[in-house]
């Protein structure tokens, strides 16, 4: 199979979803431009405010944003993993952290909602539920491309090994990762925890990072990373909004997994 060109889209979100909204699809043609087949947005890339800000910014699942991010695939001729929106649920209070993957043709293939859901506590510093406002997802998604096997993740499902695990069960070749990741737990997690993702695995890792002081006083670390199935980081942002391209090939991978066959020395 033939290295695929991929891009991750490193974006700084603030406070107005249009303007937003523009900013993706504008890095996604220019993503397209120079080559990228498949591309990831980062997590939040709509809105990414307080949780009451949050909440009201909240679509339905056939709203403005799954309508651009199938325009944009289909204009382009590109698969597009739509980082996360937040998804209005019929007749229920608290909404999903919703990630879209839609094919060149524009239609949607699969949906994935947020599983785990961010909670931290440091008084005086960082207090944050996510919960209060959303809802965790209940499905492990995967889906076929030509490229490979996608599997998908948000931000903090990358600290549950046993999603990952469950992504590799159903034969993923790629994970997906667009994340909002804190800029306190970043500096000492992201890297650590998407290479060990990687390696146990055996995955390509796709996570695609916001960046920058946002609206609601949090800072988020950025360092978008490509990563190989053997934890290479193949490509790294910078600390600025930015397209982060390289190629991944699924030779690559089935070499390793030849060579170490952690997967099948399993043991239950």
């Amino acid at each position: 199979m033939p290295s695929t060109p991929v891009a991750l889209i490193q974006m700084d979100t603030q406070d107005n979803p249009d303007e937003n909204r523009a900013k993706a699809i504008s890095m996604v043609d220019q993503a397209s431009a120079q080559g990228a087949q498949l591309i990831v947005l980062p997590e939040a890339f709509v809105c990414l405010g307080d949780l009451d800000t949050r909440k009201a910014s909240a679509e339905p699942l056939a709203g403005p944003t799954a309508s651009m991010l199938c325009e944009a695939a289909k204009r382009n001729n590109v698969y597009l993993v739509g980082g996360s929106f937040f998804e209005k649920r019929a007749g229920q209070d608290k909404i999903f952290n919703t990630c879209l993957f839609t094919g060149p043709d524009g239609t949607v293939i699969s949906v994935y909602r947020k599983i785990h859901l961010f909670k931290i506590d440091v008084p005086g510093e960082f207090v944050f539920d996510e919960a209060q406002v959303v809802a965790p997802g209940q499905e492990i998604v995967t889906s076929d491309s030509p490229f490979g096997r996608l599997g998908f993740s948000i931000c903090y499902d990358l600290r549950f090994p046993e999603l990952y695990r469950a992504l590799a069960e159903r034969d993923a070749h790629i994970v997906t990762v667009p994340a909002a990741f804190a800029m306190k737990t970043g500096k000492d997690h992201w890297e650590l925890l998407l290479r060990a993702r990687a390696v146990e695995n055996q995955v390509f890792i796709l996570a695609a990072a916001q960046i920058g002081a946002k609206p609601d006083g949090s800072t988020c670390y950025g360092r978008s990373m490509i990563i190989d199935p053997w934890g290479t980081v193949l490509a790294q942002a910078h600390d600025s909004e930015t397209i982060l391209m390289a190629e991944i090939d699924m030779d690559h991978m089935t070499r390793i997994r030849r060579t170490l066959p952690v997967l099948e020395s399993r043991r239950l």
